[in-house]
Order: structure tokens, then C-alpha cells, then sequence
């Protein structure tokens, strides 16, 4: 069903990402899941660098954000073994790289929320706090983590 509808999408989930320092891309808690925070990196390079409102827009910051939420679902299905387990997107933490000044982070964070409601649903609906920071890990412009329900 949700692996079904990434299809339908045109999407297809990158092997997971390796993590950049010490820790592993995501850990079961008996019927949670929690990832690591995912950079928005493809093929193993950092797609969006730079701060919201100096060098990147908030739509380069939406679609960094899709990117991240995607790299989440790869370590969600590397743990549950299928996305179609999934029984709900419990919550989304989303960490914008903002200029001073930058205020528009819950519309950056959006590209991860719509997304995840797009692919699944009602069971897409989540809590999520959208944060500005000063600076993230190699200079990517968005992060996000997820905590998933298995059923």
C-alpha cells in the first residue's frame, strides 16, 4: 500500500545514507522507530548548502526538506523491512540552517510534512516542531528526523 503509492509517485528510496559521525541512521524501540536526523543528500552528496534567506530560497528549502524526509524513509524501511508496516508518522523535527532574520521555518519543514501526508495519508498526519539553527553538519541548509509507529 505505502510502498505501492511511492511508486505511483515516481519516488524511489536511496540505499540509507551512512551516517557522518558516530551513530546509526535509525533504532527500534519495540513499535517505534526513530531516525537519525537526515541531511539532504543525494548520491552521497549534500544537494542544498547554505542558510534560508541568504543563500537559498524557502523553496530550495522546501524541496532539501522533501529530500530528507525521503533519506528518513530509507532507514524506516531498512528497519521495519517495508514502508506498508508503517502504522503511523508520529512526529517530524525539522532543523533549518536560517540566516538572521530567517523566520519562515515551519514552510521549509513543510516539504518533509507534505510529503509524508501525501504518501501516507491520515497516518501521515504528525506532530512536528520546525527549529531555525545557526549552523548544521556539513553545511546543509535543512535536517529532519522522524519517530515512526510500526504496527
Amino acid at each position: 500500500m505505502y510502498e505501492a503509492k511511492l511508486e505511483s509517485m515516481g519516488l524511489k528510496l536511496p540505499p540509507v545514507p551512512k551516517p557522518v559521525a558516530a551513530y546509526v541512521p535509525a533504532v527500534m524501540v519495540g513499535k517505534y522507530i526513530y531516525t537519525s536526523g537526515q541531511l539532504p543528500l543525494v548520491d552521497g552528496e549534500l544537494a542544498y548548502k547554505g542558510k534560508m534567506g541568504r543563500e537559498l530560497t524557502e523553496d530550495q528549502g522546501y524541496a532539501a526538506a522533501k529530500i530528507c524526509a525521503v533519506n528518513c524513509l530509507s532507514a524506516v524501511r531498512e528497519m521495519a523491512g517495508s514502508l506498508d508496516h508503517v502504522e503511523k508518522i508520529v512526529k517530524v523535527t525539522g532543523f533549518v540552517n536560517s540566516a538572521e532574520g530567517f523566520v519562515n521555518q515551519p514552510k521549509v519543514i513543510n516539504g518533509a510534512s507534505e510529503l509524508l501526508g501525501e504518501i501516507f495519508g491520515e497516518a501521515g498526519r504528525h506532530a512536528r516542531s520546525a527549529v531555525g539553527v545557526s549552523e548544521l553538519p556539513l553545511g546543509a541548509a535543512v535536517e529532519v528526523e522522524v519517530v515512526v509507529k510500526i504496527k
